[in-house]
Parts: C-alpha cells; sequence; structure tokens
C-alpha cells in the first residue's frame, strides 16, 4: 500500500484513483493520505504515479471527483460536506482538466451590443442603435444591416448553406423580421416582418427543424411564427402598403406570464420554454397553445437555456445566481444545482452544444464565465475582456464562445474543448 507524506499528528485516509479516460489508467489498488491534501497535492501524487507507468513527458492537471462533484477543498472537509464515510477506501475519480479558452478576437460596434448569435463562421450581432451585423470569425466585418426603427434585442440563425443564410431579429419596434443574406454577392433581403406584439420583443426562439419559431416580450405574450410559410397568406392590399417584405402574422398567442418574457428556448420541434420577470420559467405545448409545466423562482429571470444532451435547464437571475433544473422532475421547483459566482444580476446563459456538463454565464458585473456543473461554487474559468455589463453568450460553435455587452464589443475565445 503506498503512502504520501505521512505525519503522525494528521489523520490518514484511503483512497483510490479511477478515470475512464484509459490513457491516464494507473493501478487502483489503495493508497494512503493525509485527511488534509489539496487538490494540488492529489494532482502530484497522480502525475508520479503516471510516469511510472505511462512515461509522461511532461505533467497533466486533473480535476478530481468525488460523489460527483469536484474537489475544490481539503479532502477532508469535501467529505464532510457530502457526509461520506471516512472508514472506506474513497474513490477518486479524475478527468483531465479543461484548458482555458483563449480570447481570439474583439469586434468593434457603434453601440452596446444585445444579441450573438453564431453559426459555423458567422456571427450575428444585434445592437442598441437598431442595426444588425454580420462578421467572420476571425474578425472581419462582412456587413451592416439597418431596418429595425428600434434597439434589437435579439437575434438567431433560422438556416445556413455555402450560398444563402436565413435569421431572424427581434427588437422592441414590436416586430421580429426575417431576413435572407446571399453570401456571394454579400447581399441582405427582408424577406417577413412578423407583426403582432404590443410592446417591444426581448427574446426569440428558433424551432429545432427551424420551422417555426416563438418571440417574447413586454406584453408578456408568447407568439409562435411560421418561419417558412405561404406567400400569399396576406391580402395583395395590405401587401402593397409593406415597402419591406411582407407582413406575417403570428399563427398562435400564449398567454400566461405576468411580466415581461426575457428568454425563449425550444426543447424539441413542439415544447418551448420561456423565462419571465415574473419570477416563473413556463413550459409550453406549441401545437396546443396550453402550458404544461411551470417552475417558480424568487427573482425575476433573465434568460433561459435547454441542454439538447443532458434535457436541463440552466438559468439567469437577479438574485445572481446560476440554477439547473430537471423539467421531467415532478417537483417543478426544486433545484437540481445553485452556482453562485456572479456579483451583479446574471443577464445571459448558455449550454455547450457538445459537452454534457459545461455553460457559459454572463452579467451585469462585466464577467463571462465558464462553468462546469460538478463545480457548483467555483467556474472553471472567467474570460476577461468585457469592460462594462455581458448581455448576451453564444457556443453554438463548439470551437467558439463569443459574447456582447455593454462595452460595444463582441468578445471571441477559441474553446480548447474543441481540439481533444
Amino acid at each position: 500500500m503506498a503512502a504520501i507524506g505521512v505525519n503522525s499528528d494528521i489523520p490518514q485516509l484511503q483512497i483510490r484513483f479511477v478515470t475512464k479516460q484509459d490513457q491516464y489508467a494507473v493501478p487502483d489498488y489503495p493508497l494512503s493520505v493525509p485527511a488534509t491534501v489539496a487538490p494540488e497535492d492529489l494532482n502530484t501524487l497522480l502525475n508520479t504515479l503516471l510516469q511510472e507507468t505511462t512515461n509522461l513527458s511532461v505533467p497533466i492537471s486533473f480535476n478530481f471527483l468525488i460523489a460527483a462533484e469536484f474537489l475544490r477543498l481539503p479532502l477532508s472537509a469535501h467529505i464532510n460536506d457530502h457526509g461520506l464515510s471516512t472508514e472506506e477506501v474513497i474513490s477518486i475519480e479524475y478527468i483531465e482538466k479543461h484548458p482555458p479558452p483563449e480570447p481570439k478576437n474583439c469586434l468593434i460596434h457603434d453601440d452596446w451590443v444585445s444579441s450573438v448569435a453564431v453559426a459555423e463562421k458567422w456571427i450575428l450581432t444585434g445592437c442598441y442603435d437598431n442595426t444588425l451585423h454580420i462578421w467572420t470569425s476571425k474578425g472581419q466585418h462582412k456587413l451592416t444591416i439597418p431596418g429595425h426603427t428600434a434597439p434589437v434585442k435579439a437575434v438567431a440563425w433560422i438556416s445556413l448553406t455555402g450560398e444563402v443564410g436565413t435569421f431572424v431579429s427581434a427588437s422592441q419596434d414590436q416586430t421580429a423580421i426575417i431576413w435572407q443574406w446571399n453570401i456571394q454577392t454579400n447581399a441582405v433581403d427582408c424577406v417577413h416582418v412578423c407583426r403582432g406584439h404590443e410592446q417591444g420583443l426581448e427574446s426569440i426562439g428558433v424551432s429545432i427543424n427551424a420551422e417555426d419559431m416563438v418571440t417574447g416580450g413586454w406584453d408578456n405574450m408568447l407568439k409562435v411564427w411560421e418561419v417558412v410559410g405561404d406567400e400569399s397568406d396576406e391580402p395583395e392590399k395590405k401587401k402593397a402598403k409593406v415597402d419591406k417584405g411582407r407582413t406575417r402574422i403570428p399563427k398562435r398567442t400564449m398567454k400566461g406570464h405576468k411580466e415581461a418574457i426575457s428568454g425563449t428556448v425550444w426543447m424539441d420541434n413542439n415544447d418551448l420554454i420561456s423565462s419571465s420577470w415574473d419570477h416563473t420559467i413556463k413550459i409550453w405545448d406549441a401545437e396546443l397553445g396550453g402550458m404544461k409545466h411551470e417552475i417558480v423562482g424568487n427573482k425575476s429571470f433573465f434568460d433561459v437555456d435547454f441542454s439538447k444532451i443532458g434535457r436541463v435547464l440552466v438559468t439567469a437571475s437577479a438574485d445572481r445566481h446560476v440554477r439547473i433544473y430537471d423539467p421531467r422532475s415532478n417537483e417543478g421547483s426544486v433545484v437540481k444545482s445553485t452556482l453562485t459566482s456572479h456579483t451583479q444580476w446574471v443577464q445571459t446563459v448558455r449550454w455547450s452544444t457538445t459537452d454534457i456538463n459545461m455553460f457559459l454565464s454572463g452579467g451585469y458585473d462585466s464577467c463571462l464565465k465558464l462553468w462546469d456543473i460538478r463545480s457548483p461554487t467555483v467556474p472553471l474559468y472567467e474570460l476577461s475582456g468585457h469592460e462594462d455589463k455581458v448581455f448576451s453568450c453564444n457556443w453554438s460553435n463548439p470551437k467558439l464562445m463569443v459574447s456582447g455587452g455593454a462595452d460595444n464589443t463582441v468578445r471571441i475565445f477559441q474553446s480548447s474543448s474543441a481540439l481533444h
């Protein structure tokens, strides 16, 4: 039985290293370690063992999991917090530490950047000066798009091919506009103007199959629209009065929220989720137009996102906390996890599309944070750069973490996880 740092005055605990990463496997015989051993000490011990078995050329940094949570405290404190027995051998799972994302580009705008959306190498941004912009991920500005008459609050890609990109923008001017961009000629057309809301829009979400979209805003209403519909859905006289794009009316309106709707996201092609200033998250049947489930919080929700991999929700709230909810739970108010690090309102959250555990959050404290849900007390990294409130973030492209804010910039970070 191996030992580390034996001191007769400090209690010893028995541990066993285990991993799912076979390239880093070590013998799983019990080891004796001081109860006060810290993660960095375990990392040193593990690298020593690896050098004996795998001939590592450089040390590797690992995270350690006990009871499904990363070890951030001395071992004995973690064990006490989780009510684990010190009489048995403690299994410690280790995984290679996620490398820090690398800052890549800063896209300068003329006004606050309220929203960002990424499709492959293209970045779409919406601003408080009523404009939209298209950029490359390398920082080249392709196009400025006027059209709205009030700040743009949300943008989303609908589809993208080698020749054509289709996207939608939602504005405080009470409209959502569907646009078509010819990539070869770098020209954009306004295809449809979606009218029906009585106050400004805050959020937009496109269904998985890109056939429908939902908007939410300050009139407390959710409206579902066809993305691609019959071009004759409006009378010819009405069409003639529209100088840019055909007017489209919603196919369904859903009532239930008591205050502004801050976020919308689809779980699948039928069920969608909304977050609101009224302290609730609601799950809706978009086809039937009825509410299926409600989650009640204690403060206003400013954003919500749904993990297609983990099937759980992450929310941004006015109480500075980020929370994970499982919508499959029968107890709608039960929180799966609460993650605390922001010092002001959390404004935006987005899941990784490839990692079941990871997401981004941005807030009024100018911070963009990368989280792993197995580390609820400490984010993996703080992605520095913004000098004012972070309004929006996006991780649709696994290689790019993108955020926009009140410092008139969009920050682009390269995600190292995409390289592994």
